[in-house]
């Protein structure tokens, strides 16, 4: 028995090693063409400094990390449990009587370990930088109306007004949204400053309620008032905007932005503000899942590369591991959208393609070990 200890946590240092050197390659080759393409966006707007692109694409990283990682643990583990096999290592183990369950223990729980540091302690703060990077993006990079945000009932908006500035800007602050059953978007206690290129106030808007017609705000019973002077009501007031319906569910915080401690509550916001919070609940549910993907891909190399290398195959074998390891991939985006159509419930279409990856992982081991 210490001596299978012993070995576990010999082989579970291989792994870890062999997974964080992969997690970070992938992570750089990944970054690499994110920053190549924030290059590309930025070419066409002079004014930008290339500082800023570096700085998204630096805030970006934490978020990449965590998407590769399920790639980087099978990539890992193939890399690791391959030069153990080559060196005999694993053969001389299994010689001794000890079994592939008993060696493989060390590194399944390493695996479901860096999953789980990876949804609780790295996502939340992949989230805030990832929010922040947004924030620049829309800033920078963007024109098209927005950041928008949903947030305790409240509803913020940052849009382009030239009325009074070819460059201004209006900030509008609703108090109260809600989405009707006839998909009409209404909102009370209303106030938007409409600020000039300078962020100086030009004029602000009350109103105790409107809601969004086709590309435009529709303000009722409004008042106004300029820097200076005092309120006035003008009536019914339309204010043109960009947006849609659509666009504006759309524009509410990604669920990257979101870290696993503050989608519940985000979730629940949505759903009694009236809008789909599927994307959200989908996304939710695969963090939770993704420790256990992580020990289903470190399962999954572990079957694809312990084969003895003086049966030949080697090359066939990694790539079948690979192929696999793939193909999970495809399975989980398909079950994604699936689910963001509402045809799979969120929990099945975050759960299902990490418990056949485990199903197909345990099938390799037991066929590899039992014959």
């Amino acid at each position: 028995m210490v001596v299978s200890v012993t070995l576990s946590l010999y082989i579970a240092r291989q792994f870890v090693f062999s997974v964080a050197a992969m997690i970070a390659s992938l992570t750089g080759i990944v970054c690499l063409f994110d920053f190549i393409d924030l290059l590309r966006r930025v070419a066409t707007k002079p004014h930008v400094s290339t500082n800023v692109v570096t700085e998204i694409a630096a805030l970006h990283v934490p978020h990449f990390s965590i998407e590769i990682l399920p790639f980087g643990i099978l990539l890992g583990g193939i890399v690791c449990f391959w030069r153990l096999t080559r060196s005999s290592e694993l053969v001389v183990a299994r010689a001794a009587g000890i079994s592939a369950w008993q060696f493989l223990a060390g590194p399944l729980a390493c695996a479901m370990m860096i999953g789980t540091l990876a949804t609780t302690i790295i996502s939340p703060v992949s989230s805030s930088l990832y929010r922040k990077a947004e924030e620049l993006d829309q800033q920078y990079l963007r024109t098209e109306g927005g950041p928008l945000s949903l947030s305790s009932g409240a509803l913020w908006l940052r849009q382009a007004d030239t009325q009074f500035d070819p460059h201004g800007v209006a900030l509008l602050n609703a108090r109260g949204v809600q989405l009707g059953k006839d998909g009409v978007l209404r909102i009370r206690d209303i106030s938007i400053f409409r600020l000039d290129h300078d962020d100086k106030l030009i004029l602000r808007i009350e109103s105790p309620e409107g809601y969004l017609a086709d590309h435009a705000w529709i303000l009722k019973n409004a008042q106004t008032v300029r820097p200076y002077e005092i309120l006035h009501s003008v009536g019914q007031l339309t204010l043109h905007t960009d947006l849609t319906v659509g666009r504006v569910q759309e524009s509410f915080a990604s669920p990257e932005t979101l870290s696993i401690w503050a989608l519940p509550s985000f979730i629940k916001l949505l759903e009694r503000s009236g809008f789909s919070s599927i994307r959200h609940r989908i996304h939710f549910q695969s963090l939770l899942a993704l420790p256990m993907l992580a020990g289903t891909m470190a399962l999954v190399a572990a079957g694809f590369s312990m084969r003895p290398t003086r049966r030949g195959g080697v090359a066939r074998m990694i790539g079948s591991g690979v192929a696999a390891g793939f193909l999970l991939f495809t399975v989980s985006k398909v079950a994604e959208q699936f689910g963001n159509s509402g045809a799979l419930p969120a929990v099945l279409a975050a759960w299902a393609p990490t418990v056949a990856g485990l199903c197909l992982a345990i099938s390799l081991l037991l066929h590899l070990e039992d014959g």
